[in-house]
């Protein structure tokens, strides 16, 4: 089946199974969640040959943490099926809060290459004439820290997406506002969390992991989404006063 036929039918998909889809792919991009933990207990910040030992004594624990972080670029899917439910509530942010989600994705990607940068320095150490073990822990362990700084550059621009999402879910007739200035709640959360990691990181160790608390209000959407989805009548009374096509 071609990609043209997909996109059409999925164009045509009533918005409640819309919303379903959305909420089921939301579950599944929470393997990156998965990763952050596993990477969090493995990684020991400033102390290269202890984190050497921990992703080489557990391999197959942080390929599987990369593997979560591949399978996280489904949010692709998630910011599409989004798109379209919003676009009766605003077309304009809808469209901007996609590009801020896209660009964030794209910024996403980086996330697992560096992962298996790592491994790869760790596993083919022989290869690397002159570094000796200590320089190729190092090396491991600052493609890890350039990792975790393109996940802070990727949750601004999350953030900004939960913001501008919550926004539409408040402005929406077909979803419960309480979830959308949830949603806001916790986009404003990870801004705040990764500027002040910028800024002052020591001030920031002393929120975290509090400030990321509201972040929960993801998966209640994602729940709501599989659970509810969206009232279709209001959607399409939504739609119509829009403009907006309920087949496009």
């Amino acid at each position: 089946m071609s990609t043209t036929v997909t996109t059409e039918r999925m164009a045509q998909t009533s918005p409640r199974l819309q919303a379903r889809m959305a909420g089921l792919v939301a579950w599944i991009t929470t393997s990156a969640g998965f990763s952050l933990i596993v990477l969090g207990n493995l990684v020991v910040n400033d102390n290269a040959a202890a984190t050497a030992h921990n992703i080489l004594a557990n391999e197959l624990l942080y390929r599987l943490a990369v593997v979560g972080d591949v399978i996280s670029q489904l949010y692709i899917v998630y910011t599409f099926l989004l798109y379209k439910l919003f676009r009766p509530v605003n077309r304009n942010l809808a469209v901007v809060g996609a590009l801020f989600s896209m660009v964030g994705i794209a910024v996403g990607a980086l996330i697992p290459l560096f992962e298996l940068a790592a491994l790869v320095v760790l596993k083919e150490a022989h290869s690397l004439s002159g570094f000796g073990p200590e320089q190729v822990q190092a090396t491991a362990l600052v493609l890890l820290k350039v990792r975790a700084q393109a996940y802070a550059v990727s949750l601004v621009l999350f953030g900004t997406y939960n913001v501008l999402t919550g926004y539409l879910i408040v402005r929406s007739t077909f979803l419960p506002r309480i979830l959308g200035a949830l949603l806001a709640i916790a986009g404003v959360g990870y801004l705040i969390n990764t500027f002040t990691t910028f800024l002052a990181p020591d001030f920031a160790a002393h929120l975290s992991p509090w400030i990321m608390i509201p972040g929960g209000s993801e998966l209640l959407l994602a729940a709501w989404l599989v659970v509810v989805g969206v009232n279709e009548q209001r959607w399409k009374e939504q739609a119509s006063a829009a403009g907006v096509s309920v087949r496009a």
